[in-house]
């Protein structure tokens, strides 16, 4: 069917409906990906760097026959988990996309033994490298993002799942980040990505959401610059700093409710691990006191500490935005009530529109 050569930009729009094989080494998969990409390593890691040496040390041609003696055994096994990602993609459509680090020889011979048993094959131009120089771009750019806000404890982020089944271009940031944005945040949750994963991910989650909606807003929840261990890009960080921000206001003790009933059956060891983390921040006083109510089995007593702290932190960092300063329209709600608040959201934007 044929082998060809496409550019990034390209390359986006098909891996959306298309399976992509990563021909790098598994620690380069490991590391960071393309998302979707699945994993199909033209060599091991050991192997190599058994050629990168030899085309280092001795020539090109002296690598290319040992990258042969690592291939020839794997071309079999290679066409088969191939053929298996199609099968779960679309039986019916024999398309692949394929790419390396640089767009060199790894991905070149697997896209000739793809193409040799029938497939039609897209190998993107300048490989992972290049995509990487997509992300960086894309997340330095000023989306037309809205900003959703509000207390500790208001359920933006359900919030924000009930305005995407609405129908509202929404990226998800602390999903994308694997946390969910305070001391806390990490309980009972996998490892998170590394930055560079974060990154892909998050700018494949940009580009889908404004080409699905090109004429809308996409929501992105107001979040501290870090999440957990990965970071907000500074470009986008600022960007998003001055952003108009839809501000959901709702009552201490109505937030204080979901939160016990949210964070309350974690375990207790990993919550007074994470008070103690916060420790220095939050005073001396009152992480005994939140240590002491959470022993005792006083959930309320405890979460009335941490909330009060987080509040004061909400509010520092709402004052403490750069000029010029961004434009804040409060929504009034009585509960943390995901798809009420949401049509509270979208009156008043649709009432302003």
């Amino acid at each position: 069917m044929g082998i060809e050569k496409i550019p990034v930009e390209r390359f986006v729009q098909l891996l959306q409906i298309n399976p992509v094989i990563d021909v790098r080494s598994d620690a380069e998969y490991s590391h960071a990906h393309i998302p979707g990409a699945s994993s199909i390593p033209l060599f091991n890691d050991q192997e190599r760097a058994i050629v990168g040496t030899i085309y280092k040390q001795q020539s090109r041609e002296d690598a290319i026959k040992k990258g042969l003696e690592f291939f020839g055994p794997k071309m079999k096994e290679m066409l088969l988990q191939a053929e298996a990602l199609i099968q779960e993609k679309d039986a019916n459509n024999k398309t692949v996309l394929v790419h390396c680090w640089r767009g060199g020889m790894r991905s070149a011979a697997v896209a000739w033994l793809l193409d040799l048993y029938g497939f039609k094959v897209y190998t993107l131009i300048g490989g992972y490298k290049t995509f990487r120089n997509w992300v960086l771009q894309e997340l330095a750019k000023n989306h037309p993002f809205q900003i959703l806000g509000g207390n500790t404890g208001s359920g933006k982020t359900i919030v924000l799942q009930s305005l995407k089944k609405k129908g509202e271009a929404v990226v998800d940031l602390e999903g994308l980040a694997g946390h969910k944005g305070s001391a806390f945040g990490n309980i009972g949750l996998p490892k998170q990505p590394s930055q560079e994963m974060f990154e892909n991910k998050l700018a494949i989650a940009i580009k889908t959401e404004l080409e699905k909606y090109p004429n809308k807003k996409i929501w992105l929840e107001d979040e501290s610059q870090r999440i957990g261990t990965v970071n907000i890009p500074q470009d986008m960080w600022v960007h998003m700093r001055r952003c108009e921000i839809v501000f959901l206001e709702i009552p201490f003790y109505s937030r204080l409710n979901y939160l016990v009933e949210t964070y309350g059956k974690l375990d207790k060891i990993a919550l007074r691990d994470a008070i103690g983390r916060i420790q220095k921040r939050l005073g001396g006083l009152e992480t005994k006191t939140a240590i002491s109510s959470l022993d005792e089995n006083n959930i309320h007593g405890c979460f009335d500490v941490l909330l009060k702290y987080y509040d004061k932190r909400y509010s520092k960092g709402l004052e403490n935005r750069e000029e010029p300063k961004p434009n804040i329209v409060v929504v009034l709600a009585d509960d943390v009530n995901d798809m009420e608040n949401a049509g509270k959201i979208l009156n008043l934007n649709n009432g302003r529109n």
